[in-house]
């Protein structure tokens, strides 16, 4: 864009010289054709050969001709410089990217090699360095935004993620406060092919949604698909909710598999609980819609449910029954406090009264 601009100014400024010189007065300027294109491109071809320093046929004739041209081409040299410096200084950064790269593979490839790991799995690892690579994203886009300041990240991460957790059964109804906690906490893994997110009878720990790749739902043994699941599936939400009378005790009902390379997001239980700290409204009505997600299922024991809450709820008042005796023995202690603090400087003017006088 700017070699075209620069051409066009040197083409104007080549036919206001011709001009005032005098169409056709000698062998360099314009000759002066009547069409405006016709003028205009001619001149603009001059103008490209001489900001190329590859040179035009028409030599210049006169002192002023001259100076014109050793500037165009001296313009022409810096142009192209600056313009080819950047190109070159583009190469080496993707070169030095790539090099930092391939120094992590070889790197583990070795590591793989003094360790004897078996041949397959080394090429599986190599393979995952390759996906990512091509994709670019598994960290880069940690890396890329940990200049921001939290709050412009969290903004980014609610553009990128939020339409994405909106889709999920459980948080439909939840409040925007917070789904934007739970957005920030969403993690992105890759998996290979043949990877096991989750097996059946596995602790639930983690909930998944898809963002790229195709799984399927199998059997323990991996021989058997009960369903496919592709980009914006979710699995693995109710078992990180602890439902008390979940029959299957928040253990994963079926194994998952990675067909080809999946990239999932991930929100562990730990993260969930920590953001419905502040939110216990939305922590009954998520318990409530999972019991309703177990039912619908026949996975929830009614009775083991209602007995767990009974037990829950006693605990509950138990903890605020403590809280308020410690808060009441606190405040106790701060008059206990004060009291002792206001008799201590009422006596002070006594004791220094009946203490003898030192000879």
């Amino acid at each position: 864009m700017g070699v075209c601009i620069f051409t066009h100014w040197a083409s104007c400024i080549y036919y206001v010289i011709s001009q005032a010189i005098g169409f056709g007065s000698d062998g360099w300027v314009y000759h002066g054709d009547p069409g405006f294109w016709t003028a205009y491109l001619s001149c603009f071809y001059w103008a490209l050969l001489t900001l190329t320093t590859i040179g035009s046929n028409l030599n210049p004739e006169t002192s002023a001709e001259h100076i014109f041209c050793i500037a165009c081409n001296l313009l022409g040299v810096l142009l192209f410089a600056t313009v080819f410096g950047n190109i070159g200084a583009m190469i080496n950064q993707v070169n030095a990217a790539r090099t930092e790269f391939q120094n992590q593979v070889d790197s583990v490839k070795r590591y793989m090699e003094l360790r004897q790991i078996d041949e397959e799995l080394q090429n599986r690892v190599v393979k995952w360095f390759d996906y990512t690579w091509s994709n670019k994203q598994s960290t880069e886009d940690q890396e890329a935004l940990a200049c921001l300041p939290e709050k412009l990240r969290a903004e980014i991460a609610i553009h990128v993620h939020m339409e994405t957790l909106r889709k999920v059964a459980i948080f439909q109804d939840c409040e925007p406060g917070l789904l934007v906690e739970l957005v920030l906490k969403l993690r992105l893994q890759v998996f290979s092919p043949g990877d096991f997110i989750c097996r059946k009878g596995d602790i639930g720990k983690e909930m998944y949604i898809v963002k790229r790749g195709r799984l399927k739902v199998v059997s323990e043994d991996g021989k058997k698909t009960f369903a496919t699941l592709s980009a914006g599936s979710v699995f693995g939400e109710v078992s990180i909710l602890n439902i008390a009378g979940n029959k299957t005790g928040n253990r994963r009902t079926a194994s998952v598999k990675s067909v080809g390379y999946s990239d999932l997001f991930c929100l562990s239980k730990q993260n969930l609980w920590d953001a419905l700290k502040e939110y216990p409204e939305a922590k009954k009505m998520l318990a409530e819609t999972g019991k309703g997600i177990l039912r619908k299922d026949k996975l929830l024991d009614e009775e083991a449910a209602i007995l767990e809450e009974k037990k829950q709820e006693t605990l509950n008042n138990k903890v605020e029954m403590i809280a308020d005796a410690v808060e009441n023995i606190s405040k106790q202690l701060k008059n206990i406090s004060a009291s002792m603090q206001k008799h201590s400087t009422a006596l002070k003017p006594v004791m220094e009264a009946e203490e003898p006088p030192i000879n």
